[in-house]
């Protein structure tokens, strides 16, 4: 017996994830990804997020933050569709630096795999007609430094 919250061929529930409120195919990256279980943090912070409440998180480099706050949006993009407006994003991800912005479209991508959400990364110290060219059809998750998103709104 299958369902989206088992493996294909397998009869064994995949862990913790599926109780959070994630399915499909997020839940097949999560366990691609070799995310077993949710680590603390995720427990905490998913399932209030999966019912549209904010939340605010602090927990150690390396415990997971990013899936913590990333699975949820994904869920609610994906429930969305893929139609997107133009110059528009769906979701706006805030990074204090460059390596933080990278690292979490790094996790995004991994956790949207096959899921065919798109992202875009706009950063200091990279061409701006660049980003703006990646943006300009429209994105779902749109993940900015603080700096470099402010100038490319004043610009319009």
């Amino acid at each position: 017996m299958t369902n989206e919250n088992t493996l294909p061929g397998s009869t064994a529930e995949l862990t913790g994830f599926a109780a959070l409120g994630i399915t499909g195919a997020l839940l097949k990256a999560t366990h691609n990804a070799g995310f077993a279980e949710p680590k603390p943090i995720q427990a905490q912070a998913i399932p209030p997020q999966m019912e549209g409440r904010d939340i605010f998180g602090i927990a150690q480099t390396g415990s997971g933050k990013t899936a913590a706050f990333a699975l949820p949006i994904l869920s609610k993009i994906i429930a969305l569709g893929t139609k997107r407006r133009p110059k528009t994003a769906r979701a706006l991800i805030l990074a204090p630096t460059r390596e933080l912005a990278v690292q979490i479209e790094d996790t995004i991508k991994i956790l949207a795999k096959g899921a065919h959400v798109s992202t875009a990364l706009v950063l200091g110290g990279v061409s701006r007609f660049s980003q703006v060219k990646k943006v300009a059809p429209g994105v779902d998750i749109l993940i900015a430094t603080p700096g470099r998103l402010t100038d490319l709104v004043r610009e319009g």
